[in-house]
């Protein structure tokens, strides 16, 4: 039984006399993060005839006698899908480290003061309430994905790390529980700076709650000084005073709040004094307007941030109703040059057209419940455009003022003092409050301006997303005209939904059905013709606009450099390997005179096809190489670089030809050094954007593989070594592998099975439990009788081995074939039925936990 301590409605005496009963109990001790409210009950049976109830009902007399309830039976007979999903949704509580195992005699006490708590909320707040619960506290999944996203940059060796999500994600808690690890790991002394005294206490309440220590840390504030100084909890402005006479190496680890404060005299040099192992950044800002000249601490990187959905799924954020309405103007002819209007053109647009003022106050009036009591941030063009905005509401009566960034400092804090009260309605501006500042009361966002970038979309959106009492959501008005046909409108819904351009593009024709809980997107029929059509000229980057781009730098200019200017991506230039589309191409499109010189084609389809590559040992390895004038000499395939250079062969296209020509191949690609310089840059730009936390699955093994890195299936066919009898790479179909020389099964499951791709007898039932277990079921002719269930049921005894490969869907957006994620060696836990058999593994590493939370939804 599953249990919570919800509303405080559980008796403990009824948990008690279950567990009496020989039941077993599990229960959820805090409802900060999980809140069970379902009410199921599922009787198993032998037979494999199970019964489910799934209603209102509690297990009380009233409930299940007296009252009035609404209930549904099901069975494995008329429903067996539904049972199915019912008993996968249970073991998926079940294994979730949220629910603990109840004993009366262990955690009984645990259970009256939650439950006590739970009935008088008022009495503590949320932490102090955990505190006294004494729990073991666990990341939240957003956050267990941060960690392994900082775990992965050290290992390539980046200590000083910028971590980088919305207000109320908890930053803070990440920082707790990355100093755990990294104090279980020798690592003990810590600073932690802020500048406020209200955050240096309730930070050094959320460490002593994950570290379990009520007694952790002293602070350095006001009139407080450390006496140990081990674990100091410190503000700026302390520190300041005895910058001179701190030790530089006097912490392992550093940790700044708000670290946009950074490039301010006092910030800069307790920076450049100190010398810690680590040094994190804690900020809200994905990128200020002077983004560069704080994330220069941090190796010009983000270590890790949270996505706005992953944020809104979590339920950390506002929910948001977005409304995209037509706004009557026609931008075409309105200067675009490098993903941005002219802004004085922009300006002159909207100050000559009145009737697009009237129809935002329409718009206003139509969706804002309340006008006259709404807390709203309007985004501008320019000064003239914010006064001109404010000008229009107070005609109307609606209260509201414009500022900029040279408005008086006094006149800024009254402005937003008095929306706060409530005794304002809106503030117009012009990038005043893209960051930086925290306004939890805004209730109403107005997009008045195209927002060419989608950080700077967030950020705006992000003035309206923090929680507070009363708000019950978030109203984003934005308005739409007719766009320069480079403009992008993916970029903003990307950010709101997050998907591909040809994801998106369906999103908008059928209403947006999906989006993150609470939620919606309307857009009005106007806008979404606009947005549609636009979505669908751009499924597929421009190959004219992509070497326009380059044809505006120099000849010379390389990948990495051509991005970073351009502003596009690695997968823009590779958006369709079939076509061999690469940056070689591009070059010889943008620079005629200079096509004969850039070599043959022969590997443009390739590098499109190794956008996933995510480890360090095909990064260093394959990097050494290409460092050399020469290509490698040719290693046995039974050692390890043997092998890599076999990967290296698949994904340069040698699946179907001899492995003989392993050496002629590599010396095309040494005689081409444009696309060996491509190559190269490639790899390297792939490198500095992994995140995957990667483990050889056998470092004294040939095979090259690690667990949670991304590889394609000829890769590993090339990893394993396997070769056949006409001397190429085996051909493998999707499914089973077994090679015998390891005595390993190698599993490649696809998730999402569509009727299209996959028969009645191969849509195999397929999902994770949790992070450590995985539900499997062999082919459709397998019985546990069989020598392979044999096999699989006794693997450990026999020396076997289980390899498990994911991966979400058979082919992306693009239509290519998408590569698996290897989860690494898995253990035989259970089994039932038969042909096919239904058999739950447990992983030796858990899974990443973004791909946890992915594949639970791929699976259904």
């Amino acid at each position: 039984m599953i249990a919570s301590v919800y509303t405080g409605s559980t008796e403990k005496k009824a948990l008690d006399q279950i567990v009496q009963m020989g039941g077993e109990v599990k229960i959820s001790f805090e409802t900060a993060q999980t809140r069970l409210h379902a009410k199921a009950w599922l009787f198993e049976r032998n037979t494999g005839f199970h019964t489910a109830y799934i209603g209102s009902s509690n297990l009380t007399r009233s409930a299940l006698v007296e009252g009035l309830e609404w209930n549904v039976r099901i069975s494995t007979v008329d429903n067996e899908n539904i049972v199915d999903r019912v008993r996968a949704t249970f073991e998926q509580y079940w294994n979730d480290p949220a629910f603990v195992a109840y004993d009366p005699a262990v955690n009984g006490e645990a259970l009256i003061e939650a439950l006590a708590q739970e009935r008088a909320p008022e009495a503590m707040t949320g932490s102090e309430r955990l505190l006294a619960l004494n729990l073991d506290l666990q990341p939240q999944p957003h956050q267990l994905q941060m960690l392994e996203e900082l775990t992965a940059e050290r290992s390539r060796g980046h200590h000083r790390n910028l971590v980088v999500a919305a207000t109320g994600t908890g930053k803070t808690w990440v920082s707790a529980f990355d100093y755990r690890r990294l104090r279980e790991a020798g690592h003990e002394r810590l600073l932690f700076v802020a500048h406020r005294d209200e955050i240096l206490r309730q930070t050094q309440l959320v460490f002593q709650l994950v570290l379990k220590d009520a007694s952790f840390g002293e602070r350095f504030v006001a009139g407080e000084r450390p006496k140990i100084g081990a674990h100091v909890f410190a503000s700026i402005q302390s520190l300041q005073r005895t910058i001179d006479k701190i030790d530089p190496a006097a912490w392992d680890v550093v940790i700044v709040d708000e670290f946009h404060h950074a490039e301010s005299a006092t910030y800069r040099r307790l920076l450049e004094r100190l010398k810690p192992a680590f040094l994190i950044g804690l900020t809200a800002t994905p990128e200020r307007a002077d983004g560069e000249s704080v994330i220069h601490w941090f190796d010009n990187r983000i270590a890790c941030e949270v996505r706005l959905w992953q944020a809104l799924e979590q339920a950390l954020l506002s929910p948001f109703h977005y409304f995209g309405t037509f706004d009557g103007t026609d931008l075409r002819g309105v200067s675009f040059t490098r993903g941005q209007y002219a802004v004085s053109e922009l300006e002159a647009t909207y100050l000559s057209n009145r009737e697009r003022a009237t129809r935002i106050l329409q718009s206003v009036d139509e969706h804002v419940l309340e006008p006259g009591r709404m807390r709203a941030l309007g985004f501008c063009v320019s000064v003239a455009h914010a006064q001109f905005m404010t000008e229009r509401f107070n005609t109307v009566g609606i209260a509201a003022v414009a500022l900029h960034a040279n408005s008086p400092r006094e006149q800024r804090i009254d402005a937003v003092t008095r929306l706060r009260r409530g005794d304002l309605q809106a503030i117009f501006t012009v990038d005043l409050f893209n960051e930086g500042v925290d306004i939890p009361e805004v209730d109403t966002i107005l997009l008045l301006r195209p927002t060419e970038s989608a950080t700077v979309f967030l950020q705006q959106l992000g003035r309206g997303l923090r929680r507070t009492e009363g708000k019950a959501v978030l109203t984003v008005l934005d308005f739409i005209g007719q766009a320069h046909r480079e403009y992008r409108f993916d970029v903003r819904y990307r950010a709101l939904v997050g998907g591909t351009r040809q994801q998106l593009a369906r999103a908008v024709e059928n209403g947006f059905p999906i989006t993150p809980p609470g939620c919606a997107i309307r857009l009005d029929r106007l806008a979404q013709e606009l947005v549609l059509n636009n979505l669908r000229a751009a499924v597929w980057s421009s190959r004219k606009a992509l070497s326009e781009d380059l044809a505006a730098l120099d000849p010379t200019t390389r990948l990495p450099d051509y991005l970073r200017q351009s502003g596009h991506e690695v997968e823009d230039v590779y958006a369709r390997p079939a076509a061999s589309y690469s940056y070689s191409t591009l070059r010889a499109r943008a620079f005629p005179r200079l096509a004969a010189g850039i070599g043959t084609k022969s590997f443009d389809r390739s590098f499109g096809r190794m956008v996933h590559v995510d480890d360090n040992e095909r990064f260093d390895t394959w990097l050494s190489w290409l460092r050399n004038d020469e290509p490698p000499a040719v290693q046995s395939s039974a050692t390890r670089d043997g092998r890599l250079q076999l990967m290296l062969f698949a994904a340069l296209g040698g699946r179907s030809i001899p492995l003989v020509q392993l050496p002629a191949l590599l010396a095309t690609l040494w005689r081409d050094p444009a696309r060996k310089d491509e190559f190269t840059d490639l790899l390297e730009i792939l490198r500095d954007r992994a995140r995957a936390d990667t483990e050889p699955l056998d470092r004294m093994s040939p095979v090259p593989l690690h667990s949670h890195a991304t590889y394609g299936l000829y890769e590993i066919v090339a990893a394993s070594g396997l070769v056949s009898s006409a001397g190429t790479l085996r051909d493998t179909r999707e499914g089973l592998l077994r090679v015998e020389a390891s005595k390993t099964d190698f599993f490649f499951v696809t998730l999402e099975k569509s009727e299209s791709e996959y028969s009645p007898t191969t849509r195999y039932e397929d999902y994770p439990i949790s992070p450590t277990l995985f539900h499997w079921e062999s082919q459709s002719t397998t019985s546990p009788e069989s020598k392979t269930g044999q096999r699989y049921i006794n693997h450990r005894s026999t020396g076997d081995r289980i390899l498990l490969f994911v991966r979400a869907r058979r082919n992306d957006s693009r239509g290519e074939t998408l590569p698996y994620t290897c989860l690494g060696y898995a253990r035989y836990v259970r089994h039932e039925s038969s042909r096919p058999m239904r058999v739950v593994w447990q992983l030796e590493r858990p899974m990443p936990a973004g791909f946890f939370q992915e594949a639970k939804v791929a699976a259904g």
